[in-house]
């Protein structure tokens, strides 16, 4: 009885192997009838940003809208004054428009009454320049205009690579690139040799800051920072011979 329940444990053994033996042939089968290869490559190059959009905002409050727009047409000018004197071109300066608002006093359980408290107003400068150093400097000396009775507030400048498109067409050659010798890598160890390229599909472009390994599934585009990291990726099907 035990050598006939032997018998049959082997019996199943060997058709399973052979079951396996089958399946394991028909998805190598299935995997080289293609004789195709999928390779992602990458390539990236650090760049200085050639231009560079910047805005300040001069801001003003008084018991009157007189005296509030009598204030910021004192202090724009001496804003003005001091960029051009730090090395900003006069044309590299545009006014954007004034905005004003009143301020409403509150009752005793903070509701806003109909009463205005102060009037308050705003003036945007936007400064564009193709020096992206200098704007930053001036963008860490504005703090100094607090001195003078000027609230002053400055945003983070932008900083513009202008040849991005030629870059990323020169990265993506070269992702493509290191996709074949990647590819060469794979297939030299079963003798086999990368053929012509069957399609090509470019990848998210990642512009980050030159120190970031960050990447988005939606793609960066970093405008923080002067030096860039344009990063490039290629997914390369190649003929396999």
């Amino acid at each position: 009885m035990i050598e006939k329940l032997a018998k049959i444990q082997v019996v199943m053994l060997g058709l399973i192997l052979g079951l396996c033996l089958i399946i394991g042939a028909s998805v190598l089968s299935s995997n080289f009838k293609k004789n195709e290869i999928t390779v992602t490559g990458s390539a990236y190059e650090i760049v200085k940003s050639d231009s560079a959009s910047w805005r300040v905002q001069v801001s003003t409050k008084a018991p009157t809208s007189v005296e509030a727009y009598n204030k910021i047409m004192a202090q724009v000018p001496t804003v003005v004054e001091f960029l051009i004197q730090s090395g900003i071109k006069k044309e590299q300066i545009s006014y954007l428009g004034i905005n004003n608002y009143p301020t409403y006093k509150r009752d005793l359980k903070g509701n806003y009454t109909q009463d205005v408290a102060f009037y308050n107003y705003d003036q945007v400068l936007k400064i564009t320049s193709d020096n992206p150093e200098l704007v930053n400097k001036v963008y860490l000396q504005i703090p100094s205009l607090i001195q003078k009775g000027i609230t002053i507030q400055a945003y983070p400048p932008e900083y513009y690579y202008s040849d991005l498109n030629k870059k990323k067409a020169e990265l993506l050659k070269a992702a493509t690139a290191d996709a074949k010798v990647r590819a060469e890598g794979m297939l030299k160890a079963t003798n086999n040799r990368v053929g012509k390229i069957s399609s090509v599909k470019m990848g998210v472009m990642q512009i980050t800051p030159a120190d970031s390994n960050e990447v988005s599934d939606w793609g960066i585009n970093d405008s923080s920072t002067i030096d860039k990291k344009i990063t490039a990726v290629a997914n390369v099907v190649f003929s396999v011979k």
